[in-house]
């Protein structure tokens, strides 16, 4: 849908890797394309939210919290908080993060955590963030992106946020001998 952030994308990719495969050392720099995937994982994160189980009795302002429940942070509300992240809440703008996350969050901590927080955060997070950033450079050096016209937007929680339908894409080949 927003082919002026794949053209960005793609500009950047090109000028870090050119047409070769991305290399260890560009990876950190592809700040574009970090900012594509922290409002991408903002908007749809990969989980529901984080399961916790509360140690002792807290009181936040009018609400007491009993020890020993279990409470559900839903990651989804946080993210999708006008209060937190503006107006515009629901509008995909990767640029809220061209300062880096800290920035993007007013240095609240607990305003975006799409793997998690704190200890019990995924232990995969660099490594599929990491791998994103990989795949998505080797498809922009060749492809452009196309959403096809039979996508439905219908993102399901099925422990994980999931496209109900799948994600219906047409790939159109940048390089003519392609």
């Amino acid at each position: 849908i927003h082919g002026d952030w794949q053209d960005k994308a793609r500009r950047e990719v090109i000028g870090i890797f050119g047409n070769q495969n991305p290399q260890p050392e560009g990876i950190a720099k592809l700040k574009t394309m970090t900012m594509i995937i922290n409002e991408t994982l903002r908007l749809y994160g990969p989980s529901n939210g984080v399961l916790r189980r509360v140690g002792r009795e807290v009181q936040m302002e009018k609400v007491v919290l009993p020890a020993n429940i279990d409470i559900l942070i839903a990651n989804v509300a946080l993210h999708h908080d006008p209060q937190l992240w503006g107006e515009d809440v629901h509008l995909f703008k990767p640029d809220r993060f061209a300062e880096g996350i800290a920035k993007a969050t007013n240095y609240n901590t607990a305003a975006f955590f799409p793997f998690g927080l704190g200890p019990r955060s995924c232990v995969g997070m660099t490594f599929a963030t990491t791998e994103t950033k990989i795949v998505l450079s080797m498809i922009l050096q060749r492809y452009a992106i196309i959403l096809s016209p039979a996508y439905v937007h219908s993102p399901i929680p099925i422990i994980s946020l999931k496209p109900q339908h799948g994600i219906q894409v047409i790939l159109k080949s940048l390089h003519s001998d392609a």
